[in-house]
């Protein structure tokens, strides 16, 4: 099984970014606009309890609400 780092040196199973996929969607449909908030504040509550695999996931789950928010991509960002 492959694994990529998130940022902060915790290493996550690859088929750990559906799971991650599909907690943002969740997020989107529960929270709306508020969503990338909700996962920001869980973030920091888990990096507050020094829960750094909780924080990574948490981050993770941000990145990917932000990713499927988002309206325009960044300078250089690929488009699908």
């Amino acid at each position: 099984m492959g694994q990529w780092l998130t940022g902060v040196g915790n290493p996550v199973d690859m088929e750990d970014e559906l799971d991650i996929s599909r907690a943002a969607e969740l997020l989107i449909c529960q929270h709306g606009a508020g969503a990338f908030f909700v996962a920001v504040q869980r973030a920091d509550a888990l990096l507050a309890q020094r829960d750094r695999l909780g924080y990574a996931v948490w981050t993770q789950i941000g990145r990917a609400i932000d990713g499927l928010t988002r309206e325009k991509p960044r300078a250089g960002e690929a488009i699908n």
